[in-house]
Order: structure tokens, then C-alpha cells, then sequence
């Protein structure tokens, strides 16, 4: 940069750093906050230009405002930190995508951003641009996977660097998440019985999609045995209900990863995704004496029907079995997951464009 801008602005109204080389540009990034603690590529000109040259826009294009800075984000500001986070233009579209998706107020990013809760940023990813590089099978949310771990950190640096979340404030989490380096899968389509995210979500089988979700990380559900979709769902509706979670207070959504063997397994006893949700959504409850035992007692956003009823009614973990959202992901070894959310945030879906990108203000 020409210009070197104070610690904790936004820092890349200019691509060209004063540093082009990557040992060290180590202790510059770290001098002005823009380190996440993990090493980082210089964004030079050069390399910004590389990802600014998959998107039909000029650089100064605003793709969204992030919270809590309230900065704009222009398609150079969030070429810069992808470079940073190790990421490859093919698969700048899709990190492009996700900042535009956060925005949404659905998603109401400054809480997800400022709050105690360990909540980050889970970017999936549908559709055809999974076949740049992008992991949906075994260990999908852990290490050895480019395009998973780069994305995902491209756009948790511009949260930090442009939206301005660095702990420990304004990003009070009192523990933190490993999911605030990087947070990024794909969806296992062709292990769906069902339809994939994004088809049931509007868009078509062969139009790339980006997922926002504002999640813990993942929480184990663990099947080695069911052969019937109601033991797989029984196990999972335990795990979903846990009275720890923001959901059952604040409502929200939970996504629920289903690994290829359960979800065949469920498919195969003739139950569909609404089934599921259903089911879900009736055994993954806890009773009022349970709820006022701690947890959020007091916090709690409750549809008034939740407060006439008998202490020892169940009450739904989330408010509708819609809000219970269905993928499938992961490979084998019949271990499934669920992410909870912070509650109040809502998944939102975007297209992942590389021309016309004005067209993601739009959708």
C-alpha cells in the first residue's frame, strides 16, 4: 500500500502492499491487525490483479457493507484477503459470494460478529463450483483440503479486516471457536436422495451456490447400529435438543449433516427430507422444569403459547420443522453432526457469479 492506513482501519482501499515478500510480510500483517496468527501470502498487485480477473466487474465494485465497522467491501478488498488466506482466483467467486450472503440482514452479521457465543461463519458450498477443488466427503471439515480451509479463511479475514471483528473486542466470544479460522464444506449431492440445498432452496441442480450460516462448530451424532430411519433419528434428535444450545431459547436454525450411510439408510425405509424435519422437529424437545433449570432462563425469546403450558410439557429445540436444515456431507464411518446456531440469524443463499456481478446485489 502507498499508504499505509492506522491499525484497525480498513486496510485495503489499495491493494499494493509496501511488502511483496511473504516472510516478511508475516510481522507487517501482525504490526496492522490483519493476522488471524496463521502465516498469510503478501497481497501484491499481481496476485490481487490474478483474482480480480475472474469477476466481470471493476475493482472498486461494492459487493456489501460489513458490520460492525459498517465498511464497504469492494471486490479489491476482498481479492486482498483472499490472496492473504492462501486462496486460488478459480474459487474467488465463491468467497465473493459469501460476503454479499452475510450482508443479507437475515443473516444479521454484527451480532454474529460482536456476540459471547462461539458462533462463526460456515460458508457450503452446491452446485458445480464444487468441482474446483472443494471437499464434501471424508473429514470434509478438517485439514488437507485447499479450496475448504482457503475459502473459508479468505472470508473470515474480511470479516475481521473489513468488518472489524478482532477479539476481544468487538468480538467478545468468551472462548473463541477454531471455526473463526476457516469454516467451509460442500454438499455431497450426488450421496443425496433428497434434494441438495440449494434445489430446495429456488435454485437450479446446475447454478453454483454459497450458504451462509452463523454456527457453533460441528457436534458429533454418532449411529453405528440403527437399520431404521426412526434409531438414526432418535439418536440424532438427542443430540439436537441439547438445553446448552442458543436455539432453544432464541429459536433459529439448526443444520443437520447427514453422512451418506444415514441418510441412505433413512431414504431406504421410504422416509423423505420433510420427514425427516418432522420427526426432528417432534423428538428434539425438553421439557419447561428442564429449561428452568439455567441455561438462558429469563433470556429467552419464547412464542407466548411456550409459557401456558404445563412445566412438564416438551418444547420444540427450534420453532418450526423447516428450521431444522437438511444436507448430507461426509464420508463413511456412519457419523453424522449438527451445527447449532447463534439463534437469531437465518442461513442465507447466494449464486456464485464470475460475470455480471452486479446481479449479486440483486438476488
Amino acid at each position: 500500500m502507498s499508504d499505509i492506513p492506522p491499525e484497525g482501519s480498513a486496510p485495503f482501499e489499495v491493494v499494493e502492499t509496501a511488502v511483496t515478500d511473504d516472510a516478511a510480510f508475516q510481522a507487517y500483517a501482525r504490526e496492522r491487525g490483519w493476522s488471524d496468527g496463521l502465516p498469510m501470502l503478501a497481497p501484491t498487485v499481481e496476485r490481487v490483479e490474478a483474482m480480480l480477473a475472474t469477476v466481470d466487474a471493476p475493482p472498486d465494485h461494492v459487493v456489501a457493507t460489513l458490520a460492525p465497522s459498517n465498511r464497504r467491501a469492494t471486490l479489491a478488498d476482498i481479492a486482498a484477503n483472499a490472496v492473504m488466506a492462501g486462496g486460488s482466483p478459480d474459487r474467488f467467486p465463491v468467497a465473493v459470494a459469501a460476503i454479499a450472503a452475510v450482508a443479507d440482514p437475515a443473516f444479521n452479521l454484527e451480532a454474529v460478529q460482536t456476540t459471547t457465543h462461539t458462533v462463526s461463519t460456515l460458508v457450503f458450498v452446491n452446485g458445480p463450483v464444487r468441482g474446483s477443488g472443494f471437499n464434501s466427503g471424508a473429514g470434509m471439515f478438517g485439514t488437507g483440503n485447499e479450496a475448504n480451509a482457503t475459502t473459508g479463511r479468505a472470508v473470515r479475514l474480511c470479516l475481521q479486516n473489513i468488518g472489524g471483528a478482532r477479539s476481544p473486542n468487538p468480538d467478545r466470544s468468551t472462548q473463541g471457536s477454531p471455526a473463526k479460522f476457516t469454516y467451509c464444506g460442500a454438499e455431497a449431492e450426488e450421496d443425496n436422495p433428497w434434494e441438495p440445498l440449494h434445489v430446495q432452496r429456488g435454485f437450479a441442480a446446475d447454478v453454483s451456490t454459497v450458504t451462509v450460516f452463523g454456527g457453533e462448530s460441528p457436534h458429533n451424532i454418532q449411529d453405528h447400529v440403527s437399520t431404521e430411519p426412526a434409531g438414526i433419528l432418535h439418536t440424532a434428535a438427542g443430540t439436537i435438543g441439547a438445553i446448552g444450545s442458543n436455539n432453544v431459547y432464541y429459536g433459529g436454525e439448526i443444520l443437520v449433516l447427514l453422512c451418506p450411510e444415514h441418510a441412505a439408510t433413512i431414504a431406504d425405509g421410504g422416509w423423505t427430507r420433510n420427514d425427516v424435519q418432522g420427526f426432528l422437529f417432534q423428538h428434539a424437545r425438553n421439557s419447561l422444569r428442564e429449561l428452568k433449570r439455567g441455561g438462558m432462563w429469563g433470556m429467552q425469546w419464547w412464542p407466548e403459547w411456550f409459557y401456558a403450558v404445563d412445566e412438564d410439557a416438551l418444547l420444540p429445540v427450534v420453532r418450526e420443522p423447516e428450521d431444522l436444515v437438511i444436507v448430507v456431507a461426509g464420508g463413511p464411518g456412519k457419523h453424522s453432526s449438527c451445527v447449532h446456531s447463534w439463534g437469531a440469524t437465518r442461513s442465507v443463499t447466494r449464486p456464485v457469479l464470475t460475470e455480471h456481478l452486479s446481479r449479486l446485489d440483486a438476488t
